[in-house]
């Protein structure tokens, strides 16, 4: 999500993501995660907030790579949103993403991450004994 000035110029960038599967804790659908985001926004913007423009939303598990570049010949600042399966695929689309929209000076990948979607298997609490049975496999694999 950004936000812009009274000038139109983009002031704050930020997303929201889902960091534990679906009935986890942590796990928003896209309609709650754009309600946080803006949340978020709001207080990173301040008062110079006069716009915000949603640039990507999905409900499916992946890797996510937001980049930003300029398009020279429109005097246009671009952001696109890529998603894959592996971090490299999504920073290689949002990149493209880019390209394609003649974004192609001071191009750079601004936020990287991986989010949980519906797709995502249902959180499970691992119990204490298989916390303690796990914790000791990996201890004793050192």
């Amino acid at each position: 999500m950004i936000g812009y000035n009274y000038e139109g110029v983009w002031t704050a960038v930020t997303y929201n993501r889902s960091s534990t599967p679906k009935g986890g804790p942590h796990y928003h659908d896209a309609v709650q995660a754009c309600t946080f985001a803006l949340r978020d926004l709001r207080v990173r913007a301040s008062d110079d907030l006069v716009r915000t423009e949603i640039i990507g939303k999905s409900d499916r598990t992946g890797y996510v790579a937001v980049a930003q570049g300029k398009a020279i010949l429109r005097k246009k600042d671009v952001t696109a949103v890529g998603r894959g399966k592996s971090q490299m695929e999504a920073d290689r689309n949002a990149l493209k993403k880019l390209n394609d929209r003649e974004a192609t000076t001071d191009e750079q990948i601004v936020y990287r991450y991986f989010s949980y979607g519906t797709d995502s298997t249902a959180h499970r609490t691992p119990s204490r004994r298989a916390r303690g049975a796990h914790a000791s496999k990996v201890t004793g694999g050192m």
